[in-house]
């Protein structure tokens, strides 16, 4: 990592977040999810076994002898949006960027000891300035949250997977880490995207970047709005044969669907949190070890409340009228499976999906090491 100069500033005027802690902008999913991780029975100790066995310095050395570092002479505006999100969270010194030789469009963020930031060629030529400064804000919120940890275990568990997989207790031990990580790190997406909003400050840049990360550098063709209504047809759509889908959809992901980060970004940047951190009301990093775990508890509880009472989702619905006492779990269940609800009508919504969803390809930011398939970031 480098020193941030401290004549460094932004290119134009942004609010700054001087000691900002990541509590701030860290959605209440991700904190209960990493600590459900942390209580997976052996994870603690897979933990402490790979910290020493990771190959970090063989990565490092892999980035500098085959990509393009990041500096005031390469990839010039980069380093300046580098510098101006680490100024504007005050991370106190500049991770290392280097720029990688990929048509995919991903980013990451990697590193045990010290964070890196990578983008490929992809991304750098699919989006604009601000569409940019936003994913490299993105990042640097991952690297203040300490999200690289965790992150470059699940790539190698990933990898590690594939290797053991003619061991049956031993691939079903190495998947049972590799899910609830990717569960944490769809999590971890949602807060990385907030610290994405807060560097570039204007939510249309965050947006048309998430659009052209799921639908190409074709934005004559795309519209924010209905971009968004995807996402509440997606949520709300079909009966509870397709939520089900949607779950197995999801399962092999480490990042959300896009469409959904989107509808969750634009609902956060209009909430009051948004706005009580952007008139300097946030909590600091000098307050992290006084925060309170039982309060993050409850927040993290609260929050999933909320959001099985407000889902259109009609499983979330068949669980918040199961924990509201509404009627009979077994009958509910036969009557959204099979269609069979009073009146002979289908219990459950219409317009079912095939369950044939957005398949991971690779293309997005991914968190995926050298020679693995990337995943979606933006």
């Amino acid at each position: 990592m480098t020193d941030r100069s401290s004549e460094n500033v932004p290119g134009r005027h942004r609010t700054r977040f001087p000691g900002i802690s990541s509590r701030a902008y860290e959605h209440p999913a991700d904190r209960s999810a990493l600590v459900a991780l942390r209580r997976l029975s052996g994870f603690d100790t897979v933990f402490k076994a790979l910290s020493g066995l990771l190959p970090e310095r063989s990565l490092r050395l892999l980035f500098l002898s085959d990509s393009v570092r990041v500096s005031e002479t390469q990839f010039a505006h980069l380093h300046t949006m580098l510098r101006d999100a680490c100024y504007i969270l005050d991370l106190e010194k500049v991770p290392q960027m280097y720029v990688t030789q990929d048509p995919k469009p991903n980013a990451m963020c990697i590193g045990l000891d010290e964070p890196i930031i990578t983008v490929t060629t992809g991304l750098v030529e699919l989006l604009d300035e601000e569409e940019m400064r936003a994913v490299v804000g993105h990042e640097v919120g991952h690297a203040l949250s300490g999200h690289s940890v965790y992150r470059t275990i699940l790539l190698f568990l990933t990898n590690l997977a594939v290797k053991v997989a003619w061991i049956p207790l031993g691939n079903m031990a190495v998947m049972a880490i590799v899910t609830a990580l990717r569960e944490w790190f769809r999590k971890s997406e949602l807060s990385a995207d907030r610290a994405g909003l807060l560097v570039g400050q204007d939510l249309q840049a965050s947006m048309r970047g998430l659009m052209k990360i799921a639908g190409g550098n074709h934005l004559h063709e795309m519209n924010v709005d209905s971009f968004l209504e995807q996402a509440e047809e997606y949520e709300a759509g079909g009966d509870l044969r397709d939520s089900v889908l949607k779950i197995l959809n999801m399962l092999p992901r480490t990042h959300p669907f896009t469409t959904v980060r989107a509808a969750e970004l634009k609902k956060w940047a209009e909430s009051r949190d948004y706005q009580r951190i952007m008139d300097g009301h946030y909590p600091r990093r000098t307050e992290d070890k006084d925060a309170s775990v039982s309060d993050s508890f409850r927040e993290s509880a609260s929050h999933y409340a909320d959001s099985v009472r407000g889902s259109k989702d009609p499983l979330m619905k068949l669980v918040g009228d199961i924990a509201g006492g509404a009627g009979d779990l077994g009958g509910r269940l036969r009557d959204r499976f099979t269609g069979a609800a009073a009146g002979g009508n289908r219990g459950g919504g219409t317009g079912g999906g095939n369950g044939s969803g957005p398949k991971d390809d690779g293309t997005g930011s991914g968190d995926d090491g050298p020679g693995a398939t990337g995943q979606r970031e933006g």
